[in-house]
């Protein structure tokens, strides 16, 4: 009875984690305040549909697997290139602010709750870590600028195996004391270049497996990376304990910035194995609390989460961001978000059990003060951060970016004219060639399936103000446009295709919900292969005085004798932009030009002659 129990454990604990970040999803609350709120309702003291004692050491190992799983897809979705302006505040914030937050922690055990210097050093340890978890979705939602975005964001990714190092390690040195504090040393550095070099080295192989597709079949490629990830974090584990935390992260992050290494189907799969692995791990470490642990904390427990939050983060954060670019009121909002996810709360279920077996009292309590801890920071983070956001005005202002489905040529001479004239733009392609092109010519690109939810999110979907569908695909074009306006609300869509009279993309243009790309309908495969072999002129025309009612906002159906009807221009020339005063904006059939306006066209060389007499018949002088 007692295996199928366990095994009932184990699947309602599943299930209940996704049903309460389904339901923190339509409620707008971070996930892991459902999920331990769920964790507590099916555990022991409660309903007793989740015991997590019934696991025994299943549990434990079950744990690590997850852990290893989700800071493996953590590191594959960073991106070093996004951290380089903001690397002195992050590199202080994961090693001198963790010391910080392991000194201010355990002063705050030991004075509030009167706790042993071993008992205390030891909380503070496991709460010297961030929870990307949870700080991912957060940054989301608030939409903010760049600068506290990354920082946040890396800290979280970045300081997760740093911190479980560092809770073992002082777990180690409080089950040995006679070992001392200089042989702790050396497991540490044994430990960090371990990891170091294994999660390099194995990232660089998954990278040329990856890309030998003789040799792994792609239906494979997925569960053979997850089985090579599991591998990696236990080999490292038997060559040095708790080295494979960091071995996963920085293969992840190695692997994820590798050069078209990983494909949009791994960065999905992760992505979803990491949501059921989240919801699973809350629901069996919450379950393992007891009520009474949490009750004899009492007031004083809330008390340690207090400094944490108003003296020790502040703290740290004023040390470690001194002399960087970060502005005062970016710096203070980064002192005020630090919630703790699960690698914090998974740790301290195995610290708790390692000093329980070796008969070493306080495990227990260590176990609920750092859920408090979880618990206290997650929530206060979901409250607050929103309004304290806006009255430092670290979020964007607005929507302000154009992404553009399709990195080839055409959108590349879009994206270069809508970026001169100060507006942000984002790639989303499939394609590895493309995304390097675009890349090396400075544009941020996103690597995935523009169908997939993650995908969108990860290309900063919140930020988006219109999209464009920009492929050779016309179907794609239709369901992309409508995902993000449906999915995301992303206010504006226009849609690139060869006819606009059959299709979907009729119909999405016909119930008014996406505009038609460009002046008319265009063969994108051809204007892509003319711009790679240099056949386009990307001219500047500016309309005169008297060819317009003068009326129209720029966005609205209206008179477009300004220029010739879509059969006489045939495949001549495409109209890129408008640019009216200081802004711009891509070219739809819904777009009336303005007397002063200045319209990007590319023009087919051969046609060069003809296409500048049909504009200058239509009231055009070259800008």
């Amino acid at each position: 009875m007692e295996a199928q129990h366990a095994t009932f454990s184990l699947v309602t604990a599943a299930a209940a984690g996704m049903v309460a970040q389904i339901a923190a999803r339509h409620l707008r609350i971070p996930g892991i305040v459902v999920l331990l709120a769920a964790g507590a309702a099916l555990g022991p003291d409660l309903l007793g549909w989740v015991q997590p004692r019934d696991l025994g050491s299943g549990l434990f190992a079950i744990v690590d697997i997850a852990v290893a799983v989700i800071l493996f897809e953590g590191g594959l979705n960073l991106r070093i290139s996004q951290l380089r302006r903001e690397q002195a505040a992050i590199r202080r914030l994961v090693t001198w602010g963790a010391l910080v937050t392991l000194a201010g922690g355990s002063a705050a055990a030991h004075l509030l709750l009167g706790w042993g210097w071993q008992q205390a050093i030891l909380f503070g340890s496991l709460v010297t870590v961030t929870g990307p978890t949870v700080v991912g979705p957060l940054i989301s939602e608030l939409r903010l600028k760049t600068r506290p975005a990354t920082v946040l964001e890396a800290e979280g990714v970045l300081i997760d195996p740093i911190g479980a190092i560092l809770a073992v390690l002082v777990l180690s040195i409080a089950l040995e004391p006679e070992a001392g504090a200089l042989a702790g040393g050396q497991d540490l550095a044994t430990r960090v270049g371990v990891g170091l070099v294994a999660g390099v080295a194995a990232a660089y192989a998954l990278a040329g497996l990856l890309k030998a597709q003789r040799i792994l079949p792609e239906e494979y490629v997925n569960v053979f990376v997850l089985a090579a990830v599991l591998l990696l974090f236990q080999g490292c584990e038997e060559l040095v304990s708790h080295s494979g935390i960091l071995a996963v992260t920085v293969a992840g992050v190695v692997l994820g910035n590798l050069p078209a290494a990983v494909d949009r189907d791994l960065r999905e799969f992760k992505d979803q194995l990491t949501v059921l692995l989240i919801g699973l791990l809350f629901v069996l470490l919450a379950a393992d609390v007891r009520f009474a642990e949490l009750y004899d904390l009492g007031w004083m427990g809330l008390g340690v989460v207090a400094v944490l939050v108003v003296v020790v983060r502040p703290l740290g954060v004023w040390l470690c961001t001194l002399g960087t670019e970060l502005s005062l009121r970016e710096r203070l909002f980064i002192a005020w978000v630090a919630p703790r996810g699960i690698v914090a709360a998974a740790v301290a279920s195995l610290v708790a059990s390692a000093l329980e077996s070796s008969g070493i009292p306080g495990g227990g309590e260590i176990r609920a003060m750092v859920f408090v801890t979880v618990a206290g920071t997650v929530t206060l983070a979901g409250l607050t951060a929103a309004p304290v956001a806006g009255w430092l005005g670290v979020r964007l202002p607005g929507r302000d970016t154009v992404a553009i489905l399709g990195a080839g040529q055409l959108g590349l001479a879009l994206a270069r004219e809508l970026h001169s004239a100060g507006t942000p733009v984002v790639f989303i392609d499939s394609n590895p060639q493309n995304c390097r092109h675009v890349e090396e010519a400075g544009f941020v690109v996103v690597y995935g399936n523009a169908l997939r939810e993650q995908t969108l999110r990860r290309a900063r979907i919140e930020r988006v103000e219109s999209v464009v569908a920009l492929t050779a695909n016309d179907t794609l074009n239709g369901v992309f446009v409508e995902r993000a306006r449906t999915l995301f609300g992303v206010p504006r869509s226009l849609v690139a295709a060869g006819r606009v009279d059959t299709g979907l993309v009729a119909e999405v243009v016909e119930r008014r919900e996406t505009n038609a790309l460009f002046e008319g309908p265009h063969d994108v495969e051809r204007w892509d292969g003319r711009l790679r072999g240099g056949e386009v002129e990307i001219q500047h025309w500016t309309l005169g005085e008297g060819e317009s009612d003068g009326e129209s906002d720029g966005e609205s159906e209206g008179d477009r004798e300004t220029f010739p009807q879509p059969a006489e221009v045939g495949e001549r020339f495409v109209v890129l932009t408008l640019r009216r005063g200081e802004s711009a904006f891509p070219m739809s059939a819904g777009s009336t030009p303005r007397p002063g306006d200045v319209a990007t066209v590319a023009v087919y060389l051969p046609e060069r002659e003809r296409v500048a007499s049909m504009l200058r018949e239509r009231g055009w002088e070259p800008a």
